[in-house]
């Protein structure tokens, strides 16, 4: 039987334990690098748009407080229920209750307004039918609408109409 020979390592290589464990801590190295680098470039960066964004707030317009309509002397008199029937229908009923703000002092008797009010909702509440009050935009609309009579029927003396329920049976 022949003996097998055995060569010699060549110069300069190491054996595979020494070489795997210096690969490993050049990898390590470099991760630790890039990850410092990445770390300080995301700093510079966030340090950079914060400085544009609080330039850019500066720069704008500060915006001034905006005066309630509600300051000064205002009184909540609240309406007695309105309840009547929808137009065009006997079996469709409504009742509303609401409320008004109103600015006391003037020269009107304030049972006098809520009264004349209440009689004005009434009256334009059977005028309509069920599919205008429907929905959203309908009771938005009926909104709108009692708030420009009740301004014009007590010549600006309420200042708004709160509506507090709307029931439809």
């Amino acid at each position: 039987m022949a003996k097998a020979l055995e060569l010699p390592a060549p110069s300069g290589t190491v054996p595979s334990k020494e070489g795997s464990l210096r690969w490993l801590l050049t990898l390590g190295l470099l991760t630790l690098l890039s990850a410092a680098i990445g770390g300080g470039f995301g700093l510079v960066m966030v340090s950079g748009i914060e400085k544009q964004v609080e330039e850019k707030y500066k720069a704008l317009p500060q915006k001034a407080e905006v005066a309630s309509p509600y300051t000064g002397s205002i009184t909540l008199k609240k309406l007695a229920p309105v309840v009547t029937n929808l137009a065009g229908s006997e079996s469709d009923w409504v009742r509303l209750e609401a409320s008004i703000v109103f600015k006391p002092g003037d020269e009107q008797n304030p049972d006098v307004l809520v009264s004349e009010t209440r009689q004005d909702i009434l009256s334009y509440i059977r005028t309509m039918s069920l599919a205008q009050i429907q929905g959203p935009s309908g009771l938005l609309h009926l909104r709108e609408d009692l708030n420009e009579r009740a301004r014009l029927r007590s010549k600006g003396a309420i200042q708004e109409l709160v509506l507090e329920t709307l029931i439809v049976q």
